[in-house]
């Protein structure tokens, strides 16, 4: 009885160029909406990690926006 394959990488250069490949999208910057101000005042890496740790996804920041905005209305 024949021994059976082990490995092989045929097709799969061709399979993984049919829509492209494609390089990560890289922005500039990075928001600092929600970022504490107190660690990203001085913009340190390190400092970066502890403010970013606590932030938000993007849309329940903005949620939170409108509803501090709504709540200053309010008081005035």
């Amino acid at each position: 009885m024949a021994e059976s394959k082990n490995h092989t990488n045929h097709n799969q250069n061709r399979k993984a160029h049919q829509n492209g490949i494609k390089k990560p999208k890289e922005f500039r910057h990075e928001s600092t909406l929600g970022m504490d101000p107190k660690f990203f005042f001085f913009y340190r890496i390190g400092n970066q990690w502890f403010c970013k740790k606590g932030n938000l996804k993007p849309v329940k920041q903005l949620t939170r926006a409108a509803e501090k905005k709504a709540a200053r209305e309010a008081k005035a």
